[in-house]
């Protein structure tokens, strides 16, 4: 059971996807889990074949407990981590007048390949959208009746999540889980907070310029400029990309940011756009879009929740002029952006109004300083200056 955040202490398997003997790749998607954030689709990070499960759907359990043992597609290991007993059959005692075992009646149901099902099951499936190797049969030699696609069908019914909305009990257990991970953060994390006013008059004229040569489905949000100028600054100040783990920091693998996303239902979700800094602004855009639609439809990833190094906030929408946040464990930063707003600006020699807003920085004393997070907004500030070359 992958953590999702450092707010999950358990899960529910709602379904295998894949099933023993099933052939696996890296990225395929094995399991899907109910969490606090809705239903989360769990993916593999080998290729080989599932071996065994271990925890059957309907079970909660905690973060860390195996859920199934995938093998390597070359001969068996030895000392392979053992995992719950798999029943064998009785042994068979020859005698010397043993009878063959009668025929299986035809009867049953339909064969296809492995799967045996009756026609009123398989037609029934293919009117439900059921896929019928998913299923589990219990009729007759293991056919797969009526009732148990049935079964199937209601079961993804009652956890598919709505769009933009969630129950209020998933809202409330969510909010819970979300205070737990800030009174947990306010507690373990020595906060330090800075601050800076950054000039955003010539990257608006850049989008302008850029958007009146696309497409409307092209166009580029200012938000996608802050979050790539955030992933590129995060290159000179590397120290703010990561995570605080066993008393240690440990720098992050990618630079992958966190997308704080509020659901319209009640709720927080920050999944990660990954390898922000090597993404072109079109295609961080079509990213960006496509999370928020998957994050308010209830289809996240699990490395879409377990993989963020920073979290970037944006309340500029909501009339917020500055964002202080709190850091969200176990990551040691988190950029807030306000709004994008006419103020008074002392240029050269004269005062005049330009569009400013208004940085945040809230940083982690035990794996940075002052000194640092202001080289880091800093960077922000003069990367948004030539936004041509973000």
């Amino acid at each position: 059971m992958p953590s999702l955040g450092a707010d999950m202490e358990a899960g529910t398997l709602v379904e295998w996807l894949k099933h023993p003997g099933d052939a696996i790749k890296r990225g395929d998607i094995i399991a899907v889990v109910d969490t606090q954030k809705g239903a989360i689709e769990i993916e593999v990070f080998e290729n080989g074949i599932l071996d065994q499960t271990v925890v059957t759907p309907g079970e909660k359990v905690p973060v860390g407990t195996v859920l199934a043992l995938i093998r390597g597609t070359g001969p068996e290991p030895h000392g392979r981590p053992p995992g719950p007993p798999i029943p064998s059959a009785p042994p068979v005692v020859p005698t010397a007048a043993a009878e063959p075992p009668p025929p299986a009646p035809a009867a049953v149901g339909e064969q296809s390949g492995r799967v045996r099902v009756s026609p009123l099951a398989r037609k029934l499936a293919a009117d439900l959208g059921v896929d019928v190797t998913h299923v589990k049969g219990t009729g007759a030699l293991g056919a797969i009746t009526r009732e148990d696609v049935e079964r199937v069908a209601a079961a993804r019914k009652a956890h598919a999540p709505q769009p933009d909305t969630a129950p209020p009990d998933r809202a409330t257990a969510m909010r819970a889980a979300i205070a737990a991970a800030m009174a947990r953060s306010k507690r373990e994390i020595p906060h330090y907070y800075l601050a800076k006013t950054i000039d955003m008059k010539v990257a608006l004229a850049w989008l302008r310029a850029q958007n009146e040569q696309r497409p409307i489905t092209d166009r580029l949000l200012p938000a996608v400029l802050l979050i790539k100028a955030v992933a590129l600054a995060l290159r000179e100040v590397p120290e703010l990309n990561g995570h605080w783990i066993d008393g240690g920091f440990r720098k992050g693998a990618g630079i992958h940011v966190g997308c704080a996303i509020s659901l319209r239902g009640g709720g927080l979700v920050a999944p990660a756009l990954h390898d922000a800094d090597q993404t072109d602004p079109l295609a961080l855009m079509r990213q960006l879009q496509d999370l928020v639609a998957r994050a308010r439809a209830g289809s996240l990833k699990s490395s879409e929740f377990a993989d963020p190094t920073i979290t970037v906030t944006n309340l500029g929408e909501q009339g917020v002029d500055a964002t202080f946040g709190i850091i969200y464990p176990p990551q040691v930063a988190l950029v807030g952006f306000g709004r994008i707003a006419e103020r008074p600006w002392i240029g050269s020699e004269k005062i005049e109004t330009r569009p400013l807003m208004t940085a945040t920085l809230s940083g982690d004393h035990r794996a940075s300083d002052g000194h640092r997070g202001g080289v880091f907004l800093t960077a922000v500030d003069r990367l948004l200056q030539t936004p041509e070359k973000l």
